[in-house]
């Protein structure tokens, strides 16, 4: 998540990429399911709905709301908790709470924390990368740092899963590895997520997207963000500015054709004009997409050639930022999610 990057324009857009010959190119992978991490860390298990709301939560301080992960509303089905920091081992990731900047936050209450939103059936899982992520996961060295750290977290913790949300470049093939050896090691109910740009996922070629596709058997969700972009192309090739509902929809769509289940899509927006650099969007326009997508209804002038009833849902960066606008994000998108078709 970024709070200012610079846009894109839709020319260099038109020109380095195209949306045409989508093809499902998803691969079954290896699906073993040693349960040792979420039974060492106690963690609890939560389904995750049908139709879900995701919230960054800030281990930082920023400007917004300062949170204990307690104070997340109920309307947030998974909390990403931002971010695990890279250690000196090529792949490695930790945590490291910011207790001060958090008003004296601790492990143990943060700890007690995750347990307490589980037991209400929430999933809390723990996001890698951000603007200033700097983690690399390129090669099997690399890829085995990064699903044994994971793993670790989990165990101590109690996370649910993870969120991949990598700005500064992702290699498939590596990425795909190591995901596939942490689901192995902790088990079928770890929860993946995934918070590309928009240039991330303008074709099945790109890094982003190609990995989405290979883990799709163990994926729970892609939550791309549609902002800080500028302009893009949209699933029938024409020109989408940011900040609209047919930006939301046409870019969405490409997903949906992609190869992605609708289950497996999700849309990922600021829940407040301070929340990014541009592209913010009323809750209303968040809500006419879910519609638009699900039931054809109030669209914009681009509709789709037919309706996902079982998208996933949307994402707000942050759940910070949400309480610092009097949570009028997820009052107002939280419930519109739930009450999808």
């Amino acid at each position: 998540m970024r709070p200012l990057v610079g846009g894109i324009v839709a020319a260099v857009a038109a020109g380095a990429l195209g949306v045409t010959g989508l093809v499902t190119t998803a691969q079954a992978g290896d699906t073993d399911t040693a349960a040792k991490a979420g039974e060492a860390a106690g963690a609890g298990v939560a389904s995750v709905p049908a139709h879900a709301v995701t919230g960054y939560w800030q281990n930082f301080d920023n400007g917004a709301t300062v949170q204990k992960l307690g104070d997340v509303p109920e309307n947030y089905d998974i909390i990403a908790v931002a971010f695990a920091d890279a250690t000196d081992t090529p792949g490695g990731v930790t945590f490291n709470l910011d207790s001060a900047g958090l008003g004296g936050y601790t492990v143990d209450q943060f700890k007690d924390d995750i347990k307490a939103k589980q037991a209400d059936g929430k999933n809390v899982i723990i996001s890698v990368g951000g603007e200033k992520g700097a983690v690399a996961v390129n090669s099997d060295a690399s890829a085995t740092a990064f699903a044994d750290s994971l793993s670790d977290l989990i165990q101590e913790y109690g996370f649910n899963g993870v969120d991949i949300d990598l700005e500064n470049g992702l290699d498939s093939t590596y990425m795909t590895k190591a995901l596939r050896s942490l689901s192995s090691e902790v088990g079928s109910d770890l929860v993946i997520t995934m918070a590309p740009q928009t240039i991330d996922m303008q074709s099945t070629s790109a890094e982003y997207f190609k990995t989405a596709l290979d883990i799709k058997d163990i994926l729970t969700v892609v939550n791309m963000q549609y902002y800080n972009s500028g302009s893009m192309l949209g699933c029938d090739g024409n020109v989408y500015s940011q900040g609209s509902v047919d930006f939301l929809t046409a870019l969405a769509c490409i997903q949906l054709e992609g190869g992605l289940d609708p289950s497996q899509v999700g849309i990922g927006v600021p829940a407040s004009s301070s929340g990014a650099g541009s592209g913010y969007v009323e809750p209303a326009v968040v809500n006419a997409a879910l519609d638009c997508l699900t039931e054809g209804t109030n669209c914009g002038s681009f509709k789709p050639d037919t309706t996902y009833p079982g998208l996933r849902g949307a994402m707000a960066w942050s759940t910070n930022w949400d309480a610092a606008a009097g949570n009028a994000w997820s009052d107002s998108v939280g419930a519109h999610v739930h009450g999808l078709p």
